[in-house]
């Protein structure tokens, strides 16, 4: 049956603004300190947390491949939960398979999960969980390293249902060990109250008639991607600190000039919907949640383009339970299912034909340019180069030191 979303001041806050709630680097980039310290009052729905457990791992995954039993750690709050007399999707699953799914919100940040998984696997260990869901970047880092094992893609037809603009990414070029999650936009954030005019350029974050009040994100691979494609560099190709040198001396002229009221982690929702910021650099689902209540509230792709990111499903080396690990993409890659997961976390699904599907749930967010941007704006954004862990440090000592983290 259709589950109804939860009316938006229901719902729990998003992985986003979970990372925002933290106020730190990292929702998806480079990270400082571990970051979930601020988030655990948050309420996760209820599934379990659980740390990656660690077993002697072999070459190869069991002959059998496993087909009873699932293991899927995952963001907080980032699936439909079963609340309200609603079934959510991990209840309809085990119900529709028989497959004993045990679904954990174990993944708090990119470099913290990195940090808990890397001595296992880096020992030719396997962790618990058959299917993990980090970032594309950290998807990349993943994949280089050879701790992850290829996809039985001959067993998930519904993988054709693959958006064609997060085909082949840059993560995983091949496309043969990662399905996308949900993705999102970073773009320009504006009140138009206090701007007076429609914004459509980075530049416009630089124009003095905003002086001291331009919120800059401190999530670096936005904010520096951002800048760095209005300077016409090409973000998805970045392996080394000067490729993007531009990029981050821009920033700090604008810091040194007074153009930035300050560099915003959790709470640019406040100061845009208040006035306190002119523009800042914000993303596309929180964006459209804030609109709801203050249409002068807006969100733009910017001319030269917009970063775009995805969480991304992975199985890790030594997975066991391959086939049910498939039978669970496919049924998340099936129209119908992706739009309940759709209507519940509002972000932009990886999964062909889930508009037609969430018109009958929620006709509203069915319409909704920043869930369901066209083709040619999806087609002007660009995600992150996944850098080698020296060149990533150097960009987020550099970023660091211009913010004052």
């Amino acid at each position: 049956m259709n589950q109804r979303p939860l009316p938006r001041s229901r719902r729990p806050l998003s992985r986003r603004q979970l990372f925002l709630r933290a106020g730190a680097l990292g929702a998806g980039g480079l990270s400082l300190p571990a970051l979930l310290a601020a988030c655990g009052g948050d309420d996760d729905g209820g599934a379990a947390t659980t740390a990656p457990g660690t077993t002697p791992g072999t070459d190869a995954p069991p002959a059998n491949g496993g087909g009873d039993e699932l293991f899927f750690e995952n963001w907080t709050a980032y699936i439909d939960p079963t609340e309200d007399g609603e079934i959510g999707t991990v209840d309809r699953f085990i119900a529709d398979t028989g497959i004993q799914l045990r679904y954990s919100e174990a993944i708090n940040s990119n470099n913290e999960y990195f940090a808990r998984i890397q001595p296992v696997l880096g020992r030719g260990e396997r962790i618990d969980p058959d299917i993990i869901a980090p970032t594309g970047w950290m998807a990349g880092r993943l994949i280089d390293l050879g701790w992850c094992d290829p996809l039985p893609l001959d067993q998930i037809p519904n993988a054709a249902n693959l958006v064609e603009g997060l085909r082949n990414p840059t993560w995983d070029p091949t496309g043969e060990f990662s399905l996308p999650w949900q993705a999102g936009f970073a773009g320009i954030a504006y009140n138009m109250d206090i701007t007076g005019r429609e914004l459509t350029s980075i530049d416009d974050l630089f124009d003095p008639e905003f002086a001291g009040q331009i919120g800059i994100n401190t999530e670096m691979r936005d904010t520096i991607g951002l800048i760095a494609m209005s300077l016409g560099i090409d973000i998805e190709t970045l392996s080394s600190f000067d490729d993007a040198a531009p990029a981050f001396e821009r920033l700090e002229a604008a810091k040194d000039a007074g153009q930035i009221r300050r560099f915003h982690g959790n709470d640019y929702f406040d100061d845009l919907t208040n006035g306190n910021f002119a523009a800042c650099i914000g993303w596309s689902g929180d964006v459209a949640q804030l609109a709801l209540d203050n249409p002068a509230v807006r969100f733009a792709f910017p001319e030269s383009g917009g970063t775009s990111w995805a969480d991304t499903m992975l199985m890790p080396k030594g997975a066991i339970n391959r086939d049910a690990a498939a039978t669970w993409m496919n049924y998340v890659y099936d129209p119908e299912q992706a739009a309940q997961i759709t209507a519940w976390v509002g972000y932009v699904s990886p999964v062909e034909g889930v508009r037609d599907a969430l018109v009958e749930i929620d006709p509203e967010l069915a319409e909704n340019p920043l869930v369901f941007p066209d083709d040619a704006t999806v087609a002007a954004t660009q995600s992150f180069a996944s850098l080698s862990e020296d060149v990533e440090a150097e960009y987020d000592r550099e970023f660091s030191r211009i913010i004052g983290a």
